[in-house]
């Protein structure tokens, strides 16, 4: 008997038909919507309130306010485009491209393309942080860079596709695997990415993207919305409800956004003792940083320290 008329090849041949089947099923058409319903951005969820290690489809739009938690997310485009704006800068991930930051940073969806959804991969910190990817590329991320692989590899839907379908299943060998791979796809982007790689030019900002951007460049040094409102030639009142408005947040409570993402980024990376931490975030004072950082966060800085900088 050869093998191609053997019970076991028959075996195969089936178990290949239902994983299509099973594909065609959970991930086209309007089942797709039923069995994975598609995530969009929640205005009321808590800053730094946890993904985990996630992988979802989300429904592009422009997210009312900026959105803060702790894991690195990878963002994958099949179609259209979506513009963030994040640490003071637009920058926008096109079709066909691979994005990653370290969503710590204030970031939100300002513009986007299409209505096809992305796929959205959310990996916690201490797992990127031993994923063994170039230093260099890690700090980049740290430091509040979005980076883009622009050569996305040709399983990259398929990938991202089976890791959704795999981290739902909760089970953990599936989990386990999708983790490996992923740490693969991050091994990858690091080594395409140029250390020495050209930003795109800037698109002209808006009033509101100018006061934000003033704030991203500018959050270590004293700020009082009158400052920011006066280097940006605005009237205070109405810099502040326009700020307020477009991002729905205040200039003061995204000036601590900021400081809080730089000093957990020094608390990981550094050895700095944690009162010249907080004077270089831009606090004027321990017991202000403190207070800020455990609210934002729900530990101590030295607590935050002991989390993650043990799995670098």
């Amino acid at each position: 008997m050869d093998f191609a008329s053997s019970p076991v090849h028959r075996l195969a041949t089936v178990a290949t038909q239902f994983d299509v089947i099973f594909e065609s099923i959970c991930f086209g058409g309007l089942s797709h919507g039923i069995l994975f319903s598609m995530k969009t951005f929640d205005t009321k969820r808590p800053e730094f309130s946890p993904y985990g290690f996630t992988c979802e489809q989300w429904v592009p739009h422009c997210m009312p306010r900026p959105d803060r938690h702790n894991e690195i997310e990878l963002n994958l485009l099949t179609a259209g485009s979506i513009t963030y704006l994040l640490g003071g800068r637009r920058t926008t991930i096109a079709a066909g491209s691979v994005g990653i930051f370290w969503a710590a940073v204030p970031h939100q969806i300002v513009e986007f393309e299409g209505e096809t959804p992305y796929y959205v991969a959310t990996i916690p910190l201490t797992e990127f942080l031993r994923s063994g990817i170039d230093r260099k590329i890690v700090n980049r991320v740290l430091t509040g860079e979005l980076l883009i692989d622009i050569e996305m590899d040709t399983v990259d839907e398929a990938s991202f596709r089976r890791w959704e379908r795999d981290l739902r299943t909760s089970v953990p060998i599936l989990e386990r695997a999708a983790q490996l791979e992923l740490r693969a796809r991050l091994m990858r982007l690091s080594q395409r990415i140029s250390n020495d790689q050209t930003t795109s030019p800037q698109p002209s900002l808006s009033r509101a993207d100018q006061l934000a951007c003033f704030i991203a460049q500018n959050y270590q040094h004293p700020l009082t919305s009158e400052s920011i409102a006066e280097a940006n030639d605005l009237q205070p009142n109405y810099a502040m409800n326009l700020f307020r408005t477009t991002f729905g947040t205040t200039m003061t409570a995204f000036i601590v956004q900021h400081r809080i993402t730089h000093a957990q980024r020094l608390l990981v990376t550094t050895d700095e003792a944690i009162l010249n931490i907080a004077m270089e975030s831009g606090f004027q004072s321990l017991s202000r940083f403190n207070e800020a950082f455990k609210e934002a966060c729900g530990c101590s800085p030295r607590d935050y320290r002991k989390t993650y900088k043990n799995n670098r």
